[in-house]
């Protein structure tokens, strides 16, 4: 079995690091990076090169395509590929619309009754403006379209307000996915990542983990792509689950039904527990990061088996089953991130960092003639397996202590 990865990140090192201790011999991705070389055959194409990624899945006879990150299912990637006979793992162009469009996606919610903060749709920076006018504060300012985890405002007063409208809309600092906006209601309570995988039928719950936005300890400085996570979250109870499976992921899916959609693939849902009613704050589908590389080292299941049944729509095998352990992963970024992050230096410990249920899944890294050096905002992602979180932080910061790059970035409270 010939297997693809689309991406270059941590998250794709997980999947492929999974997904190799599963057995698979033969892995492909595209375009991948220096740690994923050392367990794959990474290949020169673009994750949003569809018909690149076309030819390359036809000439090698793919069994199967993981589509990584959301950009390359914003382009359609699974329409094209399954039009041309190919079996990929991911939710089609429309379906994706859940997180390609904020706005999509909370109108959807609203029709059909499903808890989420109350919310007002803008394309006019003027009426935006107008209304923060008219808002108590805290407000949360979001652009509707892919931001690379970074398009999301909390502002706790006026002038906040303003300038993240000014930057998104006219400033475009998103470009487009700044042209519309959203304006929501701030809900004050625990925030947690539910898991499930659909064949468009049914689904299955896939996990949970809880990841750390800020750049700083204690939630301080700019939001970034995730500064790390752990899984399970500390904050979901059984009963809680059992809310979000009823009250959320099941009346999606029949939303979905209803409005003609399809839903096959991962689905990740950001909630908010609010005195201990679940609500949804956003909708990724595929995958997060760093949420992955603290999911999949708990996941006991043949992965490869799941994603098949999924794409292929048919009922899955089994139910998946997770480890007791508990996992943390803290993500070590580039002096200057998420701004302006310096790349081409060195990093020096790698080797020394791994142990027993201890792994580096590398993100922004690239191998220059044996030399591994940062090329991009995160770098890597250090993950530890542990009996309870307590002993999984000790793990994973005995092994970033290891690691040195000049003006590395990591928070020191993942997990407290």
């Amino acid at each position: 079995m010939n297997i693809l990865v689309i991406g270059s990140g941590g998250r794709e090192h997980a999947l492929v690091h999974k997904i190799k201790q599963d057995g698979i011999k033969t892995i492909y991705c595209a375009p991948g990076n220096a740690g994923i070389e050392e367990l794959a055959q990474c290949v020169p194409v673009k994750a949003d090169d569809v018909q690149g990624l076309l030819a390359f899945a036809r000439e090698k006879k793919i069994s199967l395509t993981i589509a990584g990150p959301e950009v390359p299912l914003q382009a359609g990637i699974v329409d094209t590929f399954t039009a041309n006979g190919l079996t990929i793992f991911g939710p089609t162009q429309q379906a994706a619309l859940l997180e390609t469009s904020k706005a999509f996606a909370k109108k959807l919610l609203k029709k059909y009754g499903i808890p989420t903060p109350a919310f007002e749709v803008f394309d006019s920076s003027a009426d935006a403006l107008d209304y923060v006018k008219t808002r108590s504060f805290p407000l949360v300012i979001k652009a509707d379209g892919l931001a690379a985890g970074k398009g999301v405002v909390i502002a706790e007063e006026l002038s906040e307000a303003t300038g993240a409208i000014k930057d998104i809309m006219d400033k475009r600092i998103f470009g487009d996915a700044g042209k519309v906006l959203l304006i929501e209601e701030f809900l004050r309570g625990a925030e947690s990542s539910y898991f499930v995988i659909s064949n468009g039928n049914t689904f299955i719950p896939a996990g949970t983990a809880r990841d750390y936005k800020r750049l700083h300890d204690h939630d301080h400085g700019p939001n970034t792509g995730g500064m790390g996570s752990l899984s399970p979250s500390d904050k979901l109870t059984p009963e809680i689950e059992e809310k979000i499976t009823k009250r959320i992921i099941s009346p999606l899916m029949e939303a979905l039904r209803q409005e003609g959609i399809v839903y096959k693939g991962v689905l990740y849902t950001g909630i908010m527990i609010v005195n201990g009613d679940p609500s949804v704050l956003e909708f990724n589908v595929r995958f997060g990061d760093p949420e992955t590389q603290a999911l999949l080292p708990r996941i006991e299941n043949d992965l490869v088996s799941i994603f098949m049944d999924s794409a292929k729509g048919r009922m899955f095998a089994e139910p998946i089953t997770l480890k007791r352990d508990a996992s943390v992963c803290v993500v070590m970024a580039s002096q200057g991130y998420p701004a302006s992050p310096k790349t081409g230096i060195p990093i020096e410990g790698l080797k020394d960092a791994v142990g027993k249920d201890t792994f580096i899944f590398h993100a922004g890294t690239k191998n220059e003639k044996g030399t591994i050096k940062t090329a991009g905002g995160r770098v890597l992602g250090i993950t530890a397996l542990g009996e309870t979180v307590r002993t999984a932080r000790e793990k994973v910061y005995r092994a970033v202590n290891t690691i040195v790059f000049e003006g590395s970035q990591y928070r020191r409270d993942i997990g407290l």
